[in-house]
């Protein structure tokens, strides 16, 4: 029996290539590593995958502080602390205004209003 005109030959020229890794779904916390930089998880120009969880974390609703500062600590993996600082450099990154233009712009003006209440 002969082998069909489309099988490829047994003996190959090309090296083998590794199966790509299956994307990490979005529900997986981001492992928050000291010194760690998320540079090469974003696109050329575009907000890394820790940068998008926190201005998506910011687009929900919170019936209260505990339950948001709990979702940061189970989805980002980040301490409250850090999400906040994260979340202060995002406000003024002109990547985050143009990934979510609503909620950045609500965020600042929140932040304005409480810059002139002190």
């Amino acid at each position: 029996m002969s082998e069909p005109p489309y099988a490829e030959p047994e003996s190959s020229t090309e090296p083998e290539s590794e199966p790509e890794p299956e994307p990490e779904s979005e529900s997986e916390p981001v492992e928050d590593a000291e010194g760690a930089d998320d540079a090469e998880d974003a696109p050329s120009g575009g907000l890394s995958r820790r940068e998008q969880g926190v201005l998506a974390l910011e687009r929900r609703g919170w019936t209260s502080a505990g339950a948001k500062e709990r979702a940061v600590r189970e989805e980002l993996g980040l301490a409250p602390v850090r999400y906040y600082q994260l979340l202060n450099a995002l406000l003024d990154d002109p990547r985050a205004l143009a990934h979510d233009p609503v909620t950045v712009n609500r965020l600042r003006r929140v932040r304005e209003a409480r810059r002139e209440e002190r």
